[in-house]
């Protein structure tokens, strides 16, 4: 009997996909999916995203629709062969990277045939093309591999029209479980007409286009900052002015109506202002951006968030935080001790990795897991010494703790960042200067 491909179906794999991307929609206060409508369906398709936030980009990726996708993810991971055969059930494949030396990424051609084997049976590939992840929005240069996948399986399959579909993932936070995340796809690039486009290039500086064009495709669907000295100061700017360009927007009649769109566009707005103040005004652009420096130290420094400096409605919102928090706390506080495990599992596991960017994908995944053991534990506990209704009753109570306890204490930890920041003048002054600048300076 042939060996099953990685892309067959497999009944195991499409029903813990309802868990899981139940499961994802619980981890992200927000989900926001732009331009899934642009996702070819006539031929093969590879996505091609930005990689922020290790496991938690495939998974967004993945729950783009109800088709299974098949992924690489780096060699290193396989070496086990437990996790090798659990990640093949994930419809995960191996890819050497060029710090595993040039023996290894020479095995690369193996992994390619088997992608060029799934496009051919035009199930979604998807292949980070930065090759590694960094928790900034920015970007890093693209790897070969996207480019080698898709020249070789648009030459085998010249029939089958080809497609790199860039995607850009936005997170509100990169380590805070329950954050949100906008996801917007852009305009696909056609291989075979891009191949046909430039038949006079040689592969190499086919290559070099594509992964031009890709690169600002990819670069127009995220916020980009640039990766420099400023990066820190530039973000900080963006979060203190957000609300006032967002009412600005409202006034001009550019506002989008879904509130992430609105925070995308309002950045982007204040990214662009920045670079265009270092071209002309370089003197008040290099003060605009201490401030945001300054800004942004007095801020980390005091331990305050920087939900407390973008809240839309500042008095509103913390009088709602403290009333759900008074209500919600009765019930936080013995669910708490049940959903302890869980906590510190993830306290013990984020502990052990240097890579913080990791610690969301740490804590779905122990959730996933752990949560439904405890629920049967509890659930046998409570059938044991309750009389039956009263056991439904507190499973039933039981089932949204760990969301509730979660986010109870989220908002009681802005609430304290709240009430730093009223206390802290100085670091108030820096953000008053730093709208006055941005204001006074919009053409």
């Amino acid at each position: 009997m042939a060996q099953k491909k990685i892309q067959d179906f497999n009944l195991g794999y499409a029903l813990l996909r309802y868990y899981v991307d139940f499961a994802l929609k619980l981890s992200y206060r927000n989900i926001r999916y732009v331009g899934r409508e642009k996702v070819p369906q006539d031929g093969a398709v590879i996505y091609a995203p930005n990689h922020t936030n290790a496991l938690m980009d495939a998974l967004v990726i993945l729950a783009m629709d109800k088709k299974a996708k098949v992924f690489v993810a780096r060699a290193d991971i396989f070496k086990n062969p437990v996790l090798a055969k659990i990640f093949r059930f994930l419809k995960i494949m191996p890819i050497m990277r060029m710090r595993d030396g040039l023996d290894e990424v020479k095995r690369n051609n193996e992994t390619i045939e088997k992608a060029v084997d799934v496009l051919r049976d035009k199930v979604p590939f998807c292949i980070f093309p930065e090759g590694q992840h960094q928790a900034k929005y920015s970007s890093l240069p693209l790897s070969k591999g996207i480019f080698r996948i898709a020249f070789q399986a648009q030459e085998l399959m010249p029939d089958v029209p080809l497609y790199i579909v860039p995607v850009g993932l936005r997170y509100g936070n990169f380590f805070r479980f329950r954050s949100t995340v906008r996801v917007q796809v852009v305009e696909p690039i056609n291989v075979g007409e891009f191949i046909a486009a430039h038949a006079e290039s040689s592969p190499q500086e086919q290559m070099n286009i594509l992964r031009d064009m890709l690169s600002e495709r990819m670069r127009s669907s995220i916020l980009y900052i640039p990766n420099d000295e400023n990066y820190d100061a530039a973000y900080e700017i963006c979060a203190t002015v957000v609300k006032s360009q967002v009412r600005q927007m409202a006034r001009d009649g550019r506002k989008p109506k879904h509130e992430l769109d609105a925070h995308f566009m309002a950045n982007r707005i204040t990214v662009e202002q920045i670079e265009r103040m270092k071209v002309e005004k370089p003197e008040l652009a290099a003060r605009l951006l201490r401030l945001g420096a300054e800004a942004s130290q007095m801020r980390r420094q005091r331990h305050i968030s920087l939900d407390s400096i973008s809240i839309k409605y500042p008095i509103l919102s913390r009088i709602l935080k403290l009333l759900f928090v008074i209500v919600a706390l009765p019930y936080c506080l013995p669910v708490s001790i049940l959903t302890a495990p869980i906590k510190a599992v993830c306290s013990f596991v984020c502990g052990k990795m240097k890579d913080k960017a990791f610690h969301n994908s740490v804590r779905y995944l122990i959730n996933l897991i752990l949560w439904p053991i405890l629920m049967v534990i509890y659930s046998v506990i409570a059938f044991s010494v309750l009389p039956a209704l009263w056991a439904v009753l507190l499973i039933i109570l039981l089932l949204p703790a760990p969301i509730v306890a979660h986010e109870t204490w989220r908002l009681l930890r802005l609430a304290i960042s709240d009430i730093r920041l009223m206390c802290c003048k100085q670091l108030r002054a820096h953000y008053a200067e730093i709208k006055n600048i941005v204001f006074n300076q919009k053409d």
